[in-house]
């Protein structure tokens, strides 16, 4: 029996495997493609191959939209590469465009039995005016719905989300602004990236300090503001207990976060592939995210990276938001604190650097609290998700 086709739309996906970009729509669609075949459209970035396959059953297929040589708009976070250079804006419409084509294309090669657009804008919104009735799940990670708040964009989130077959998102704050913004209720449901913990979940879990030795603290995610890492490092500048800080990830904001760390033993990684990065979390006594709202209103949703560092066993001190507040249980598998405020995170730093009891009983539970979000766990959901929409879909048809 021929498997059931979904055509997968992103652009957040990696140029080569372990490069560093976050992998969790590859990981989501490896999932996927145990059942399904699966077709992954992504915009061109530098090193990318045009095709590539990832595996029995699933295939990524990058398209060109702009010039090789300045082809770089995808090549990490559309908004915060816009943001960075605002000359990148010229070449948002011929992204859409050829987000626009490939669409139609992959409609008459592949012949999608259901689509998945990760992120309302750009990709629900090309897919809503290309795709037909082919029916769409669309997910979105918490940027577009939270910033991107002008009446166009707002209305153009409305229509994607009251045509969509199915809406997936972070969080209960976003599945609220989904709701208000017209999707159904019935179909919209809470089901984070899942994270991939099988490389790093058998790290042991954190020993006591050596009182002579800096606790190791470890931060992980795009330099942007969202990230919050500015309120981190203004939080360790009065910090009355020996640390070390790696930062790992790159961005806009690293040249000021380089300078706001002038005179710290802070370490800029860059971007670490998945083998590195687990040695960063095993490596790791505190794992901190210190997430916060962006002046444009953008947000993180729930940080795959938390997850892997809960996976890993790491003491996890993170925001009070949505998503971040409802992974980590507070006391249990992590630590909650105030969004922005520096001092707050100063103090629980201090107190959680000077216990190694309650490092290794924080560390057991987000070991034990992070298998609720493997991608293996998430993946069986979208499976499900996937397999009741193609069930549905085909019973309607035949009783047409």
């Amino acid at each position: 029996m021929a498997r059931a086709r979904i055509l997968v739309l992103t652009s957040t996906f990696p140029a080569r495997v372990g490069d560093g970009t976050p992998a969790f729509v590859a990981d989501l669609c490896a999932e996927l493609g145990t059942e399904f075949d699966i077709r992954i459209l992504t915009p061109a970035v530098p090193g990318g191959a045009p095709h590539e396959s990832l595996g029995d059953g699933v295939d990524v297929v990058r398209y060109r939209f702009f010039p090789r040589r300045w082809e770089d708009l995808a090549d990490g976070a559309i908004l915060e590469n816009v943001r960075s250079r605002r000359s990148r804006l010229l070449q948002v419409p011929f992204l859409l465009g050829g987000l626009a084509r490939a669409i139609r294309r992959e409609k008459r090669r592949f012949r999608p039995d259901a689509v998945h657009a990760h992120w309302i804008i750009p990709q629900g919104v090309v897919a809503r005016r290309t795709i037909g009735d082919v029916a769409t799940v669309v997910t979105t990670l918490g940027g577009d719905l939270y910033a991107l708040e002008s009446k166009p964009a707002r209305a153009m989130k409305r229509d994607v989300l009251r045509h969509a077959a199915a809406v997936t998102v972070m969080n209960e704050d976003m599945r609220r602004r989904a709701v208000a913004l017209g999707a159904d209720p019935a179909t919209t449901q809470v089901l984070p990236m899942g994270a991939r913990l099988s490389s790093s979940s058998a790290a042991p879990s954190p020993a006591p300090v050596d009182d002579d030795r800096p606790v190791a603290l470890l931060a992980v995610g795009r330099l942007v503001e969202k990230k919050g890492f500015d309120v981190l490092l203004r939080a360790l500048r009065d910090a009355a207990f020996p640390f070390s800080l790696t930062i790992v990830g790159d961005g806009p904001e690293r040249a000021a976060l380089v300078a706001a760390a002038e005179g710290l033993p802070v370490t800029f990684a860059g971007q670490l592939g998945r083998d590195d990065l687990a040695r960063a979390y095993r490596d790791a006594d505190i794992a901190v995210f210190p997430s916060r709202r962006a002046a444009s209103g953008d947000q993180d949703g729930l940080p795959v990276a938390m997850l892997e560092a809960m996976g890993a066993g790491c003491t996890v001190v993170a925001s009070d938001l949505p998503g971040l507040n409802e992974a980590v249980e507070d006391g249990r598998s992590g630590i909650i604190v105030p969004d922005g405020d520096p001092a707050a995170l100063r103090a629980t730093l201090q107190r959680v650097a000077a216990d190694g009891q309650e490092r290794t009983r924080l560390g057991e539970g987000a070991r034990e609290r992070a298998q609720q979000y493997s991608v293996e766990a998430v993946g069986a959901r979208y499976r499900e998700l996937f397999r009741s929409l193609l069930t549905s879909r085909s019973s309607t048809h035949s009783s047409d």
